[in-house]
């Protein structure tokens, strides 16, 4: 059968085929199965016990030529080929010998083999990692450089392809890194030179820019929207407010990562599209307080029957199962919609950037925000910072006032008067009694 995977990427060959047996075989109906169904017939190695090779006439089944789900016979060969793309891949030595022959691997064969060893890997990367990096690489990045060799991927043609293809910014920069890491992966079995850089990490994006209005909404706008909103979409976006954390991090709690007497939540798990994970790094797993929605969360407790094992946020009619992302960003947007406040980029994520400013803005510090969020540096928690008009407005009074008491001796002792017997303000709305701000829990805690 297959070498493994290892064996296969030694015989990475830059898309020679030089086995004296590449299948092509014929696809034929199979008359006696319902529907028709394309069939062909091939061959496959497995690899013995003793080393030896035994060959195997096999047979496959395709899909339907009539009926449901019925496919052209061109339909059925372009799967046939994709099916035997693997088996018709030189063998380790032939690669070997290729690869000295010609100098260097096609790109496109690097990052099949990129996708397979390392995006294909459960444990190793998160399924949105996966599914991300696996979209632009088979969508745009291999179409357009995949029968290019390493060496003739130029710096300049990459850098104009970026700025032609993609409008965002921050897509340009991801499309980069996933190019940047099939060369690094490269590099690590030997196919590029040790310490090369990539072409595409030298491709220049120019200044960051935005497609979507960054911005968050407001204190009134947050607490309109939550007085929109209903079980459990509302106390699912009030502890994303709370904590910072992604949503997918909140609808992977389970009751036994709660603790009601001390009031925190524990990240060791998330969820996407019903796919239970890892967190997206290690430092994403870490302790959050969630201040005043533990009675919140009591109440929930009692009212489901909670049990450590059992999903907090579950779905209506199927306890055992997670909820639905989908269904809290589509309640967020008919709440924001109904108090005039909805707009582009807004999502679960938007309160996640709003935590993280709000936090600084009542006297957290950077790197508290930054452990919070489960930032690796403070430069990505820069990025989620947001500096609000209102805010942008009180700073600049404050200059203000700074300049006009420098020029007036008399005003400027009694600002020093006010600013000593001036009590604290909190300009946060109140809700039902409790502020907005009662769940930002300043404290956290890094699980190692």
């Amino acid at each position: 059968m297959s070498m493994g995977f290892e064996g296969n990427l030694q015989a990475l060959a830059g898309g020679l085929r030089v086995k004296a047996r590449v299948q092509h075989p014929k696809v034929t109906q199979r008359k006696d199965r319902p529907g028709w169904p394309w069939i062909f017939r091939y061959y496959e190695d497995e690899i013995q016990p003793d080393g030896s090779t035994k060959v195997l006439r096999r047979y496959h089944e395709i899909a339907p030529s009539k009926g449901d789900g019925a496919i052209s016979k061109k339909q059925a060969e372009i799967e046939r080929d994709k099916f035997l793309a693997k088996l018709n891949a030189p063998t380790a030595e032939e690669a070997v010998q290729q690869v000295a022959a010609t100098g260097v691997a096609l790109f496109g064969e690097v990052a099949r083999m990129y996708e397979e060893g390392y995006l294909g890997r459960v444990n190793q990367i998160a399924k949105p990692t996966r599914v991300k990096e696996k979209f632009y690489l088979d969508e745009y990045i291999v179409p357009r450089w995949g029968k290019l060799r390493l060496n003739q991927i130029q710096p300049k043609a990459v850098e104009d392809w970026l700025h032609t293809t993609f409008d965002s910014w921050w897509t340009m920069h991801g499309v980069r890194a996933i190019m940047s890491r099939v060369f690094y992966y490269a590099e690590g079995h030997g196919l590029w030179e040790e310490g090369k850089r990539s072409p595409a990490s030298k491709a220049k994006l120019g200044k960051k820019r935005y497609k979507n209005e960054r911005r968050i909404l407001s204190f009134d706008e947050t607490a309109r929207v939550l007085a929109r909103l209903e079980e459990p979409n509302k106390l699912i976006i009030e502890t994303c407010i709370a904590t910072g954390a992604r949503i997918s991090e909140v609808l992977g709690l389970k009751w036994r990562h709660v603790n009601l007497d001390a009031a925190t939540i524990k990240i060791e798990q998330r969820v996407w599209h019903q796919d239970v994970g890892r967190p997206k790094s290690e430092d994403s797993r870490r302790i959050l307080g969630i201040g005043d929605l533990a009675a919140r969360f009591r109440e929930k407790a009692a009212a489901d029957g909670a049990k450590p094992d059992a999903w907090v946020f579950h779905q209506k009619r199927d306890h055992d199962k997670p909820l639905w992302d989908s269904g809290v960003r589509d309640a967020l947007h008919q709440a924001a919609a109904a108090e005039g406040c909805d707009f582009p980029g807004l999502g679960p994520h938007s309160f996640r950037r709003a935590n993280i400013t709000w936090r600084q803005e009542v006297g957290g510090s950077a790197i508290e925000a930054s452990k919070i969020a489960g930032h690796a540096d403070l430069e990505m928690t820069g990025e989620y910072t947001f500096v609000a008009p209102e805010r942008q407005n009180e700073l600049t009074r404050r200059i203000q006032a700074k300049l006009a008491d420098a020029g007036h001796p008399a005003r400027k002792i009694e600002s020093v008067i006010r600013e000593v017997e001036a009590p604290p303000t909190n300009s946060s709305p109140a809700r039902d009694g409790v502020s907005v701000l009662d769940g930002l829990a300043l404290g956290t805690q890094v699980v190692q």
